[in-house]
């Protein structure tokens, strides 16, 4: 099995987080240090469960399902501070790179996350595929994040691509269902990516 373009896509947009570049170990570790700080638990097979949610979504969601009281606004603050100690490199994930760079230069490319744009960039950067992409939408960028559809919207928009003619490549459950609202072609990377769970 492996990963194809669509012959109908004129656009290609691609989720970063699981989908292009390696950022869940990171992703874990800064939460844990954070916990820990603020004294709540988060363990590794929860933080997969909600790939794909924002930072801020995430506290909510500890907020509503277990009980707890953490102020939103604190806790994504030393969240992304966390995050951005510890991110050295950021492993690209190979099946997703390999359509990247055989397509760069060929076709309009974008980069949809619900990550900040400065924890974003820092990401894309690491990863070493910066240097692919001129278009970035973040949630910076967007009044409603994943699964909403503004975000693969706006990636459509600044590439100029008809949205039934972009092909998002996407490993969590809030992107796949905002590149289906968005009336786009939904590829689900999990099949062809070696994916650690926990």
């Amino acid at each position: 099995m492996t990963l194809k373009v669509n012959p109908r896509a004129r656009g290609l947009i691609f989720d970063f987080d699981g989908t292009l570049g390696d950022t869940m170990p990171t992703h874990i570790h800064s939460w844990q240090v954070v916990a820990e700080r603020y004294h709540f638990e988060i363990s590794a097979t929860l933080l997969y469960q909600v790939a794909g949610m924002s930072t801020g979504d995430i506290v909510e969601y500890l907020n509503q399902h277990f009980g707890y009281q953490l102020d939103v606004a604190t806790i994504v603050k030393a969240k992304n501070e966390a995050y951005l100690q510890f991110t050295k490199k950021v492993n690209p994930i190979e099946p997703v790179l390999k359509i990247v760079q055989a397509y760069y230069g060929k076709m309009p490319m974008a980069l949809g996350t619900g990550e900040y744009r400065n924890i974003a960039l820092v990401n894309v950067k690491a990863a070493g595929v910066d240097r692919y992409f001129d278009i970035l939408v973040t949630c910076d960028d967007v009044k409603k994040a994943k699964p909403d559809p503004e975000t693969f919207l706006k990636c459509a928009e600044l590439m100029k691509v008809a949205p039934e003619f972009c092909q998002v490549f996407e490993d969590a459950p809030p992107g796949l269902e905002a590149a289906a609202r968005a009336g786009m072609i939904v590829t689900d990377v999990r099949p062809f990516i070696n994916r650690i769970s926990a």
